[in-house]
Formats: C-alpha cells, sequence, structure tokens
C-alpha cells in the first residue's frame, strides 16, 4: 500500500552533491583533454602550424552533453512517476530497438572493434547508456508489481521475469561487445531485486547464474577478455602491450603523491596514458590533485549514495524505491569500477566515470537519473 507523501524542497545534500560532482567534472575534462583539443584544433597551413582550440572537448561535453542534461534533469525532476511506470514497458522495448540498431549497417558506427554507437549525420547516440535507465524504470515497475501481488518470494514469480528482462539485454550487449555495460546492468538488477525485499536465495541465484554468463563469455566467447583477466593477474609480464594501460594510470597516481603535480600538469595525458578523456580520467585527476583530490572525488560518490538510500527508505512505494536503488546503484557502481580499475584492483573494464568522463550521451542520462532522485526525494515521507 503506497504511503501518503506530500511535496516538499528536494534533498539539498543531495543536489550540492551533484552539483559540486559535475562542476568537479567540468574540470577535470578541461584539464584531460588539452593534449587532445589541441591536436584536434590544430591548425597546419603552409608548413606553419597555429596553437589550437584548448577548450574544444569542453565545449562539446558543455553543448551536447550538459545544457541538454540540464533542461531533461528538470523535466524529469517534475515528470509524473505513476506516468513513467505506465509506459516503462515501451521504454524497456525502446532501449532495446535503439540496442539493435547498432548493428545495422549505415546507422552502426564502430570504434575500437566494437559497435556501440548509432550514428545518424554528425549525431551519435551510445544506446547502452539509454538502456540503463530504461532497465532501472522498467525493473522498478516491475518489483512493484510483484510487490502488490505478494511475489517477492515466489521462485518462479520472482526470478523468471526478471531473466526475461535480462536475457534480450545481455545477448544484445555481448555481441557488442560490452561486458562493462552488461556487468553494470548485472549489479543494477541484483541490488534493485535485493533492496525491494527480494529472497536472499534467490538472489544468490542470480548472482550464480551472472558468474556462470562471465565465466563462459570470458574463456569460451570472447578470449580477448581472457587477456584482460591474465593481464590483472600479472600486471609486469607485459609492460608496453596489454599491460601498458594499467601500468601508466598507476604511475600516474603515483606521482601525484598526496597534493599532486598541480591542475592541468599532469604529465601522463600528453601521450602517455590512453583514453585520458574516458577511460582513465581519474588517473589523471589523481596525478594533478593528489590523494586529497582523490578522496574528495570518492566522498562526493559516497555522499550520493548515502542520501540516495536514506531517500530510498523513506520513498512513498515501491515504484519510487526501486527507481532511487537502481539510479544510485548505477552511478556509484559504476563509479567504482572505473575507480578500481585505474587503481588496477579489478581487470580493465572500459567503463565512464559517471557525470565526469567525455560523452555526451553518457551524461544526459546521467542528468535524467539524477533529476529522477530529485524527483523522488521530494515526495518522501
Amino acid at each position: 500500500m503506497a504511503k501518503l507523501a506530500i511535496t516538499h524542497q528536494a534533498d539539498p545534500v543531495l543536489v550540492w552533491g551533484f552539483v559540486i560532482l559535475i562542476f568537479l567534472g567540468l574540470l577535470m575534462l578541461f584539464s584531460a583533454s588539452l593534449p587532445l583539443s589541441y591536436e584536434k584544433t590544430e591548425n597546419k597551413k603552409d608548413g606553419e602550424s597555429s596553437s589550437g582550440n584548448p577548450t574544444y572537448y569542453l565545449l562539446h561535453q558543455i553543448l551536447y552533453g550538459l545544457l541538454p542534461g540540464i533542461f531533461f534533469a528538470y523535466f524529469f525532476s517534475k515528470f509524473s512517476l505513476d506516468f513513467l511506470k505506465q509506459i516503462s514497458p515501451l521504454i524497456f522495448i525502446l532501449s532495446l530497438i535503439c540496442l539493435i540498431l547498432v548493428f545495422i549497417p549505415g546507422i552502426k558506427f564502430e570504434a575500437g572493434g566494437a559497435s556501440r554507437w548509432i550514428q545518424i549525420g554528425s549525431f551519435t547516440f551510445q544506446p547502452s547508456e539509454f538502456a540503463k535507465l530504461a532497465l532501472v524504470i522498467y525493473l522498478a515497475a516491475l518489483l512493484d508489481k510483484k510487490e502488490r501481488k505478494k511475489d517477492v518470494n515466489n521462485f518462479k514469480k520472482e526470478l523468471i521475469p526478471l531473466l526475461i528482462v535480462l536475457i534480450p539485454l545481455a545477448f544484445l550487449l555481448l555481441f557488442q561487445p560490452d561486458m562493462g555495460t552488461l556487468g553494470i546492468l548485472c549489479f543494477i538488477a541484483i541490488s534493485m531485486f535485493f533492496g525491494t525485499g527480494g529472497s536472499f536465495l534467490n538472489t544468490f541465484l542470480i548472482v550464480l547464474l551472472g558468474l556462470s554468463v562471465l565465466f563462459v563469455s570470458v574463456f569460451f566467447i570472447f578470449p580477448y577478455q581472457e587477456e584482460r583477466i591474465l593481464t590483472f593477474l600479472n600486471p609486469k609480464e607485459d609492460l608496453s602491450g596489454s599491460a601498458y594501460q594499467i601500468n601508466q594510470s598507476l604511475i600516474a597516481l603515483g606521482s601525484g603523491g598526496i597534493f599532486g603535480r598541480g591542475f592541468t600538469h599532469s604529465i601522463q595525458k600528453w601521450g602517455y596514458l590512453p583514453q585520458p578523456t574516458a577511460d582513465a580520467i581519474f588517473a589523471i585527476w589523481g596525478e594533478e590533485t593528489g590523494f586529497i583530490g582523490s578522496v574528495l572525488i570518492i566522498l562526493l560518490y559516497l555522499i550520493i549514495c548515502w542520501r540516495g538510500f536514506i531517500i530510498a527508505k523513506r520513498a512513498p512505494n515501491k515504484f519510487s524505491q526501486g527507481l532511487v536503488i537502481g539510479i544510485i546503484s548505477w552511478i556509484v557502481i559504476q563509479a567504482f569500477l572505473h575507480i578500481m580499475v585505474v587503481c588496477g584492483l579489478i581487470p580493465f573494464t572500459g567503463v565512464p566515470l559517471p557525470f565526469v568522463s567525455y560523452g555526451g550521451t553518457a551524461l544526459i542520462f546521467n542528468l535524467i537519473g539524477m533529476g529522477l532522485l530529485i524527483n523522488v526525494s521530494k515526495k518522501t515521507i
């Protein structure tokens, strides 16, 4: 039974946590993208070259990620959650269609041996970011329905529908391939399932199934994933090959010390560390701001997590509760996966740092998630 909630102001700690994280994210991106911005905009003509624009990637992120994202965040902070629940199947089906489109010639855009983007003219869209939000919304609605029917601890009625949701997503993501996103989606589903009252036994079975799929994928379907695991176990074996990125990340973090080299003074971003604006952006931040700056970013994610789960506890109904748990799990789990990869604590996954890494699609959907969190926080009891 839904609890009565009176609309009030959004959680100020949550809002300011996001605002500070977004601001620091723009600073991080500006610094990490300096070499790439200069290279992208350098004007070479008649044997002479002129200096490029150092803000190219920052401005692109603001124009195509932050500004539309803020608009959508505001829109969804006021959107009817009841209506969102009603259209959740449509949102999920639309996300599956978008994931299928990445395999269609003429529309798909490939990079680094992976087909993860849709390109129409100059517009590029990454459907996997949409899939994260769609899964959260649809699972929240599904779990709310199970709660009302008292099926939360019924194996057949609880677990089978969840697997039916995850299997098509897993299939489409495996063949992009995008193991990082698939892992995040599985973590989101497990967190939402258990956090909204799912039984411990069924949660354990979901985890066991996920590990089985991971094992088969790594050792039988995608051999390069096995190489990543072996590199993780022996990071000093191939310093100029498969272990290059992780070792350069560790050099960046180690050289930052306690207080860092200073803002914009990273050395590793100047052609040494691959993907300084995306998969390795936390390493650049750690190099420039040191242990203090790194802890600050981690604390911001923990504050968002803390406030999010307080909001979930006070949510007026199961749909709102599931929505909050799913979004918080998505943001925080992805953030810590990114940080752990950079620190060499887990094998390379290639996931971006939420609200920070370069990518307009990711930032827009991160901000939509933020808008929905704010929406629920205004209706807590």
